[in-house]
Formats: structure tokens, sequence, C-alpha cells
């Protein structure tokens, strides 16, 4: 099992929500005044590019003692599907590995809601698929639901490689045992997601070192954990709406939580009322607590 460090190692900044890649920092496999060549010390080849062009440094060559190499893009290219309902979150991650040339990383379809990422991915059949937990119309597990059969396919596996801003444990585990490969945070840079990748495409399991122990820890067992029917019946937005509410949280506080509207909080609640037969919000408090989700 490998871990996809969140330092790091390409000199990139995070992949933060929102962010295009490359604001204000160093693009991943490249070092500050390239001219787009991993490695290269300046426009010209050489520090502060002037004089004659230096030598082409092989990969081994431009990563640094203890970091990741850069990828060669003649040994590797992967077709990868982008999942996630910020647009432009997935223009950041487009611009920063989508660069095919110094990447091998070539990105074939994006999708916003879980419809539409069953439809691209069966359509476009990506090597890796990364993929939000987080998506309007069921979330991520359901988009590996009714995609089960593609991960299966000898030929041609499809697999997920999870890329979502939570970190809580029912997230990973959820996805995971869906069927994902691996699960990485957004703080992890350009060069590390690339890599991550690969693993991916290659049948690794990959992992943000802080997620990895507690994956390993509800894997250990082999007790099949108990199913609460009741909690089975909400979507996985449904259930992010029901611990707001047990935790306090206004509707508008929720709806700038989750990005949403309030009329969208309001509908959510609804459905969780109707699904657990509750009649206000101190019950669905009172059931959340019982479960231990707050």
């Amino acid at each position: 099992m490998s871990d996809a460090s969140e330092r790091g190692t390409g000199g990139g900044a995070p992949l933060g929500p929102g962010e295009p890649a490359g604001a204000g920092s160093t693009p991943a496999g490249r070092t500050p005044g390239t001219s787009g060549t991993p490695g290269a010390a300046g426009a010209s080849g050489t520090p502060g590019g002037t004089g004659a062009p230096g030598p082409r440094q092989s990969p081994e060559q431009a990563a640094a003692p203890g970091q990741e190499r850069p990828v060669d893009p003649a040994d590797r290219r992967a077709r990868v599907v982008l999942v996630d309902d910020h647009r432009m979150f997935r223009t950041g991650v487009r611009a920063e590995i989508g660069r095919t040339d110094l990447t091998g990383v070539e990105v074939v379809g994006e999708a916003a809601d879980v419809d539409q990422a069953v439809s691209v991915i069966t359509e476009a059949r990506p090597e890796v698929v990364l993929l939000d937990v987080h998506l309007p119309g069921g979330g991520g597990v359901e988009v590996l639901r009714r995609c089960a059969p593609l991960m299966t396919d000898p030929e041609r596996p499809v697999r997920f490689l999870a890329l979502s801003v939570s970190d809580a444990a029912e997230d990973v585990i959820g996805v995971i045992r869906g069927g994902a490969r691996g699960y990485v945070t957004k703080t992890i840079t350009g060069a590390d997601l690339i890599n991550s990748i690969f693993r991916v495409q290659e049948g690794d399991a990959v992992f943000s070192p802080r997620l990895a122990g507690f994956v390993l820890d509800a894997f250990a067992s082999t007790d099949a954990p108990p199913v609460d029917e009741d909690l089975d019946r909400l979507t996985q937005r449904e259930r992010e709406v029901l611990r707001l509410i047990a935790r306090g949280y206004a509707y508008k506080e929720i709806a700038k939580q989750l990005f949403i509207s309030v009329k969208t909080v309001e509908s959510h609640v609804s459905a969780v009322l109707r699904k657990l037969q509750l009649s206000n919000r101190h019950e669905l408090t009172r059931w959340a607590t019982a479960r231990r989700l707050v």
C-alpha cells in the first residue's frame, strides 16, 4: 500500500477547492523560472536564462533526494475523468495535471453530479477517475455503485481515486468499501496527484498518509460492520445535512458549508424527516446522537 505525500514533492501548491492550480505558486514538476521542461534551470537552460543551453536533466537527476521522480511521459500515459461539483476546482486540476506532453495525463472528461459522472465515465472509459465524495445526486458512493461493472471489466478496468476536501473516517471508508482504489485529500500537490494517478492505474492502493491508518484499522476486522437500515435510506448529502443539523448548525450555516442554497438544505431536511419518520430537528438530533453521528 502506497502513501501519497501531502507535502510538496514537486514544488506545487496544494489543490485547494476553487483555486486554479499554479496561482501564486510554482507548478508541480518545475523550478521557479523554468520554461516548462521539468528540471530546467532557466529560460535558456542556465541560471538566470542567459548563456548556452545546459544539458537536459533526466527524471532521476531532476528529483532531489527524498522526493518523487517527475513523471516521464514517454513511459506512462493515463486517460482521466474529473468528477467534482466545483467547476473552479476542476479547472485548476485540469490545468495542473492535464498538460499531457509534460505529465502523461490526458483529461478526457468532466462531470459535476452523479448522473453526469456515470454518463461521462461510461462513454469515455478512462483508466482513472478522480472522484469527489460529496456530489449532487447521491455522492461518490453512488457513482461507484453504478459504475461497478466497469471496475470489474477484465479487459479495460476503470479505477477510482477519491479526491476530496473531507478526511472524515465515514467518507473514506464508504468510498473504499464502494470500490475506490485510494483516497487523497485536496491538500495534495500536483506532482503527488500525478504519481497517485499512475499508481492507481497500475492497481496500487494509494492514501494520504494520515488516512492510511484508520483505513487499515477498518479492514483489519473480519467481522462485517453492522448495517443500519434507517441510515442506509439516506443519500450521502442527506447524511451530511443530518450531521450538521445535529451539531446545531442553522440552515444558512449548513448552506455555506456545503456550497448549496438554503432552499436545498430545507429540501434535504424534509427528505430526512420523511425517510426516518421524524417530526422536527430536535428528534433528528436525538436520533443522530443515539447513533454517534454527531
